[in-house]
């Protein structure tokens, strides 16, 4: 019941998917994914699951078969979702690259890696302990050049050739099922106090030394990397520049802020300042974080470390002969695919409900005036979206709230939208869409979100 239950859920999916790409076919044209593809990468993952766990003794069975679960599990949300580029455009420039990585390198002729770009929106790659390994669009957009998505490519075939994912998962069942482990837990459970607090205090210590191990992973994935990359006839410069953009990649824009103000105000319909207006301290929901250590703001990074990642590593890669290449594959196909995917991550953010961050990048669009079609239909939709969200008092689940690892200008908007009334959102969306109604004339999308609002303004 369950496995039908899913297939008719991924069917659901699907249609909603190719109704969205219908409409939005004429005003861009999306990466066509290779469904087949993906599948087959799927059932690669659930033969690797399969021969981890007949690898492992009946001590510790299952905690293994726990881990294992909870690991193939998010493989799995990965591979039956929309998330994986396939298509033979992005994919096979992608697989180019692999193979230049893996011509020179004796050592990975026979791996079973599968690396696919993500449409995830955070700046972020992934090597998933199977064989999978993702590298975002999020991620990608930042980038300057191939020989840095080179690097990031040799780091996690690193973290796989090493086993890093297996060896921790080894390492942490290793420990939970410890006899000093399990004899301190026996000791807190016959306590009075503070049982749950302490247990809690044990948990959390045996996570840190699981991230400090990890933390351990990186510079040694750096390490082999950086051999794996020097054979390719890459700048290896690209190493320290990437390094580089992840310490900052939290607080840098490669965009200009939005102006929520000057996207929302009509001549019908006023911007108002109090949407946007600060807050007293003193009810502010942001975090502070002003007051934290530099070791403790390092840690809040998406991409802790890496001041001491590069400190490790400078002197080899500046020891190396200089003329290696920041293109070798396809520049024109590199840079193609930074403006693309820019567009993939934002209607993957609608197919995945996260509307505010869908709002914000085709703001974006429309401000540099970049697809300028595409990006106001996009919003006329979600404005419409947020609309029928309120109205289902599920606004909360698409929207996401203020927060100091967010770039300024998305706090501002995230503000606004939390601030607004059902009948504020449908005035915007009313006034917004009849802006741009003589513009949009012809598109069949824009037109139908035209008619929802046009139908609300006459109940």
């Amino acid at each position: 019941m369950l496995r039908v239950r899913t297939v008719t859920l991924s069917l659901i999916l699907f249609a909603f998917h190719l109704s969205c790409i219908a409409q939005l076919q004429s005003l861009y044209t999306f990466q066509k994914d290779d469904t087949v593809l993906r599948k087959k990468y799927a059932e690669q993952s659930i033969k690797k699951k399969d021969l981890l766990l007949a690898a492992v003794g009946k001590e510790n069975a299952k905690e293994y078969k726990e881990i294992y679960g909870q690991q193939f599990e998010s493989i799995g949300e990965l591979w039956n979702s929309t998330r994986p580029v396939t298509s033979p455009e992005a994919h096979d420039y992608l697989q180019a690259i692999l193979q230049k990585i893996i011509a020179v390198n004796p050592e990975l002729k026979e791996t079973d890696a599968r690396v696919v770009f993500s449409r995830d929106w955070w700046p972020n790659a992934v090597s998933m302990g199977d064989g999978t390994i993702a590298i975002n669009a999020g991620l990608l957009v930042y980038m300057d050049n191939e020989a840095e998505l080179v690097f990031v490519a040799c780091h996690e075939l690193a973290h796989y050739y090493l086993e890093h994912t297996q060896r921790a998962i080894k390492k942490y069942v290793e420990t939970i099922s410890s006899d000093a482990y399990q004899a301190e837990l026996k000791r807190l459970s016959k306590q009075q106090y503070n049982v749950n607090r302490q247990v809690e205090q044990l948990a959390m210590t045996t996570m840190f030394n699981a991230r400090r191990h990890s933390r351990e992973n990186e510079a040694a994935a750096d390490k082999q990397a950086l051999l794996f990359m020097k054979r390719t006839g890459y700048d290896c410069n690209a190493i320290i520049s990437t390094l580089e953009l992840l310490d900052r990649v939290d607080d840098s824009l490669f965009h200009q802020p939005i102006n929520p103000e000057q996207a929302f105000n009509f001549a019908g319909y006023p911007f108002k300042k109090k949407w946007i207006q600060k807050e007293s301290s003193i009810f502010s929901q942001v975090d502070d974080h002003s007051s934290f250590s530099k070791k403790e703001k390092d840690s809040l990074k998406t991409h802790p470390d890496c001041s001491r990642r590069i400190s490790l590593l400078a002197d080899s890669v500046h020891s190396l002969p200089a003329g290696g290449k920041k293109f070798i594959v396809n520049e024109e196909l590199f840079r193609k695919l930074k403006k693309d995917f820019f567009i993939e991550i934002a209607e993957e953010c609608y197919r995945e409900n996260e509307l505010s961050r869908n709002l914000y990048y085709n703001l974006v669009l429309l401000q540099e005036g970049k697809n300028r079609p595409l990006a106001v239909y996009s919003i006329a939709r979600c404005l419409n979206r947020l609309y029928e969200k309120q109205q289902e008092h599920k606004f909360g689940t698409a929207v996401d709230t203020e927060s100091k690892n967010y770039p300024t200008d998305y706090n501002l908007l995230l503000r606004m939208l939390g601030r607004l009334r059902l009948e504020e959102i449908a005035s915007l969306s009313y006034y917004f869409c009849r802006q741009y109604e003589t513009e949009m004339k012809g598109h069949a999308g824009f037109e139908k979100e035209l008619a929802k609002v046009l139908q609300l303004k006459d109940q």
